[in-house]
């Protein structure tokens, strides 16, 4: 492969890079936030809020990329193919992402918010302080996993023509008429993002234990 060939296919794996962290920035919060309003059993809110992260979950991806560049212009929201890419990604990981954190929720001891009630901390104290630093460790892990998952759903937005990696190799596979070493170079990248990921909980993993005195799997 030539340099510039490499170069976009680096190019790409910026886009996709750039992506995935404005999306798990955006989709980590609002996901909680999903949780929170559904726990806290809103009437009418959280039934809505159930029916939508069904409905997202249930979507293909590409069908909500579709959606959100094609659909969303008929009320009036019209956006580019990169925040159409950003919107799809964080209302697809967000829906998950929620689901893991209402689990959370729902499983948390009952006797240790009643304890803090009973001291006289508010609902937000409760939470800030004692509920989301033991949730938040305990979910480290499935998500990452979904945060993996977002990264290997941003082939998809190519559809509507988005230049991430696997678009980018596919382009230097057909001006080259050989698509194998692209293609094994985006794997790779792809290989290494994600064990750049898995790396990063691992190493928070371990500060959690020496911080807590926890034993290690």
């Amino acid at each position: 492969m030539t340099g510039p060939a490499i170069r976009t296919i680096l190019d790409g794996a910026v886009v996709t890079a750039a992506l995935a962290a404005i999306s798990i920035l955006l989709s980590m919060p609002l996901g909680l936030l999903l949780a929170l309003l559904r726990w806290r059993r809103i009437p009418v809110l959280a039934g809505v809020l159930a029916d939508f992260v069904s409905v997202v979950r249930a979507t293909p991806f590409v069908t909500l990329v579709l959606f959100v560049f094609f659909i969303l212009p008929a009320t009036g929201i019209e956006l580019e193919p990169v925040p159409a890419a950003i919107v799809a990604l964080t209302m697809n990981t967000a829906a998950f992402s929620s689901e893991i954190w209402r689990a959370a929720l729902q499983t948390f001891p009952r006797d240790q918010r009643e304890a803090a009630s009973a001291f006289g901390m508010s609902e937000w104290k409760i939470l800030t302080r004692i509920v989301f630093p033991q949730i938040w460790r305990a979910n480290l892990g499935p998500l990452v996993s979904e945060v993996t998952i977002l990264l290997k759903c941003t082939p998809a937005v190519a559809i509507i023509g988005v230049v991430e990696i696997t678009r980018a190799a596919g382009r230097v596979g057909a001006e080259t008429y050989e698509p194998l070493p692209p293609f094994l170079v985006a794997t790779l990248i792809y290989t290494v993002l994600i064990a750049a990921v898995v790396r990063g909980q691992r190493v928070i993993e371990r500060r959690i234990a020496r911080r807590f005195g926890l034993r290690q799997a």
